[in-house]
């Protein structure tokens, strides 16, 4: 683990903290790194993503589905 220091919103943190019962705002940022990291996008996020560019369009909706991993196909 390795220790950097960021400029956070107080807002956000606060509603995480509030959200997920933690106490500091170290476990925070570690609860919403660590669910943004494993939980899949839903539909309605990636329909949202349409038209940014992200992903140049290589990503399907059927991506998502749980357990999908783009290289066993």
């Amino acid at each position: 683990m390795t220790r950097t220091n960021i400029e956070l919103d107080d807002r956000l943190v606060q509603n995480v903290m509030r959200r997920y019962g933690v106490k500091t705002k170290r476990e925070a940022v570690d609860v919403a790194l660590r669910r943004a990291s494993i939980e899949p996008m839903t539909v309605e996020e990636m329909l949202a993503m349409q038209g940014t560019g992200w992903g140049d369009g290589e990503l399907e909706l059927e991506d998502v589905r749980p357990g999908y991993v783009p290289w066993d196909d």
